[in-house]
């Protein structure tokens, strides 16, 4: 699970060696605020298990789903490839190709275990891109642009994008169907806050001082849970983080950089995004485009009752 922003948080106690991100999140400080110039020019990712950069581009996607993910985090992966994942034609004729997205193995005793397992299974699947930063809470932002840079780099051909954590259920025909009348530029859509509150007290794991955000106020966001943007987006987005202080709240942090865009996001129809788990039921699945879900979900057997022939409702 990656929810960041106001989103649930779950899973997140196995990154003890996030201490040693003071330094990684001081770097990249240096890195997005004294010298902009660098992630675009410099700083490109080094991919460690990404082999083949022209599927994305030959596959001619639709929209490209980008779920982030823990290296050590297998169930959820095969959870996605055995689910909503394994849509890749939908409408007759729209493409959707799907990639997990893994930083380093944040677990020090055993990430040369994990490390060979994800090789493994890179070369199995074909739809893990994993690049050079640790995989860790407070490295979401990192994240975020790695995807970012990733998507103009090799997706150029793709409609839409969307990230979506791993601990979502999706309903891909519905998703399709709302962007097939969107905006192609300059669009970005998911559960927006609007006039959210800074917070500032150090016992929130979304705890930011007024020396890293002065403003008492975020700027419109779309929580991190899920968001999709037209396919322009990235490149912008890449170049305007060269112009924006860095937060570690990956979502807020594309608000921030949004707004330097002059960009607004786009509210999404009524009731389709869910922060907070919606029940499985059927005909409630079928009306709306992403919920989190339950860590106690069996997600393969909702699904093989939610894609059995017969109406919804």
């Amino acid at each position: 699970m990656e929810h960041s922003g106001t989103s649930v948080a779950l899973g997140y106690s196995s990154c003890r060696r996030c201490f040693v991100l003071i330094l990684i999140v001081a770097a990249t400080i240096i890195l997005y605020s004294t010298n902009r110039t660098d992630w675009g020019n410099e700083r490109k990712p080094k991919w460690l298990t990404f082999k083949k950069p022209e599927r994305c581009n030959q596959l001619r996607p639709f929209v490209v789903l980008i779920v982030p993910v823990g290296p050590e985090n297998t169930a959820h992966r095969i959870n996605i490839r055995n689910t909503w994942g394994n849509q890749t034609l939908v409408l007759q004729d729209k493409v959707v190709s799907l990639f997990f997205l893994l930083g380093h193995p944040s677990s020090a005793g055993n990430a040369a275990k994990i490390q060979q397992q994800v090789k493994e299974e890179s070369k199995e699947y074909g739809d893990l891109l994993q690049s050079d930063f640790l995989d860790c809470y407070k490295n979401l932002t990192i994240k975020t642009m790695v995807m970012m840079e990733w998507l103009q780099t090799y997706c150029t051909n793709a409609t839409y994008a969307m990230k979506i954590d791993s601990d979502m259920f999706l309903n891909v025909p519905n998703l399709i169907s709302m962007l097939s009348t969107a905006k192609k530029e300059n669009y970005l859509t998911g559960l927006v806050a609007h006039g959210a509150a800074v917070l500032r007290s150090k016992s929130t794991k979304w705890y930011l001082p007024p020396s890293a955000y002065p403003e008492s106020q975020y700027p419109p966001y779309a929580l991190g849970l899920g968001y999709v943007f037209s396919l322009d987006l990235p490149k912008k987005i890449v170049e305007a983080s060269r112009h924006v202080r860095p937060v570690y709240i990956e979502d807020v942090y594309v608000g921030l950089c949004m707004r330097h865009l002059q960009i607004v996001p786009t509210d999404p129809p009524d009731y389709k995004f869910h922060v907070f788990p919606l029940k499985y039921n059927r005909c409630s699945f079928s009306r709306i485009i992403a919920t989190t879900i339950k860590p106690s979900t069996d997600v393969q057997e909702n699904w093989k009752d939610f894609s059995r022939p017969g109406p919804y409702c």
